[in-house]
């Protein structure tokens, strides 16, 4: 099939998975074409892959109005590959503005038979979708796509309480994946761990674009407690923009010494490997990427249990999940996890167990390639 994808290249949850969407597509054999509007963060190693092609949409500034022409600017460079490589699949990461810059390339090009695929990724539907300004776009989106992916049944229950879901196309969970053969443990110890810690301390490590809904600030108050029980330091990995209040605080409780802001990473799988603990107190996640990749690097996870977190965790095996908030049990999970290493590799294994059992690729990809070829051969959905 030849198939277009469309994602932000920022740090987050989505471009992660539609890039890793796009390389493992493309090493099926299918010709894949990633559109962004710049490289996509998990594209940094520049490295050639065989059927797959990165396009970035241009930035166009017209004066008169206040803000770039995202959504038009993608809408004309959809067009241009729909017409180009003849694409059979354009796959939308977003609802908006992707899924409406897709409706209006397929608009643009009313001969061809490319069909919309949309997956929503949370925030598209939790915040965009909430807000009422926007909720109209939304509901274009969906309706003009041919088919809707969730990425959790607790996404899919919040779509369909929010906007619905048309009976007449295809709507489906189908998770994120890992790749258990790029996010694991090296057998010998990181070597990247002398320089982030002292032999005697342990490792936390947290991961995200530091958004509101990732409460930073409650990743350094539970620290705070870890740290005064045990030896510990903090990498922050990421950025956003609730950066510099997490930083602030870091110095309000005195504890500057042992927190790290290492700012956006690439080599990712080093840093959950060379790390004791995974902390992720967010007040919800549509499904929680980062949380799977810890938990396949072998990283015991203490994390919440809002939204679909509790899909990808198995809690009290492969670590646990607390009530948002509850920064003192968040704390003295951690603590126990950190105390006893025996727990801490059991909760490794059966972590990385889970991540290679229910969220392997092959198992995604199938479900991917079975919803292409299932539109493929029913008309194209209607905007109306």
């Amino acid at each position: 099939m030849r198939i277009g994808i469309v994602c932000y290249p920022t740090y987050g949850g989505s471009g992660a998975a539609a890039t890793e969407l796009a390389r493992c597509l493309a090493a099926r054999g299918h010709s894949v074409h990633l559109v962004s509007a710049s490289r996509p963060f998990r594209m940094a190693d520049d490295t050639f892959q065989e059927n797959l092609t990165l396009h970035e949409i241009p930035s166009v500034d017209y004066p008169v109005l206040r803000s770039e022409l995202y959504t038009l600017s993608t809408a004309v460079k959809l067009a241009e590959l729909i017409e180009e490589e003849n694409l059979d699949i354009l796959h939308s990461h977003y609802a908006v503005p992707h899924a409406v810059s897709a409706m209006l390339a397929r608009q643009i090009c009313p001969r061809s038979q490319a069909r919309l695929v949309t997956t929503l990724h949370g925030t598209d539907i939790t915040l965009v979708g909430s807000n009422r300004a926007f909720a109209p776009v939304v509901r274009l989106g969906l309706q003009a796509s041919d088919a809707v992916i969730m990425v959790s049944n607790w996404l899919a229950e919040e779509t369909r309480r929010r906007f619905g879901l048309c009976a007449s196309k295809p709507c489906r969970v189908i998770h994120n994946f890992v790749d258990g053969n790029r996010f694991k443990r090296p057998e010998t110890p990181v070597c990247c761990r002398r320089s982030l810690a002292k032999p005697d301390q342990k490792i936390v490590v947290h991961l995200s674009n530091f958004r509101p809904v990732k409460r930073v600030n409650d990743v350094i108050r539970i620290f705070h407690r870890i740290v005064s029980e045990v030896p510990s330091v903090l990498l922050m990995v990421g950025d956003g923009p609730d950066r510099d209040a997490a930083s602030t605080l870091v110095h309000e409780l005195g504890i500057e010494k042992s927190v790290r802001f290492l700012g956006l990473q690439n080599d990712i799988v080093s840093l959950l490997s060379a790390a004791d603990l995974f902390l992720f107190p967010s007040q919800y996640e549509s499904f929680g990427l980062a949380v799977l990749e810890a938990m396949a690097c072998e990283t015991p996870v203490v994390c919440t249990s809002g939204g679909g977190l509790p899909e990808v965790m198995e809690d009290g095996a492969t670590g646990y999940m607390c009530a948002v908030g509850d920064n003192d049990e968040m704390a003295r999970r951690s603590v126990e996890i950190l105390l006893d290493s025996a727990k801490a590799r059991d909760m490794g294994r059966a972590g990385r167990a889970r991540a290679l059992e229910f969220f392997n690729p092959d198992r995604m990809l199938d479900a991917h390639e079975d919803l292409y070829e299932t539109i493929l051969s029913t008309p194209i959905a209607s905007s109306s």
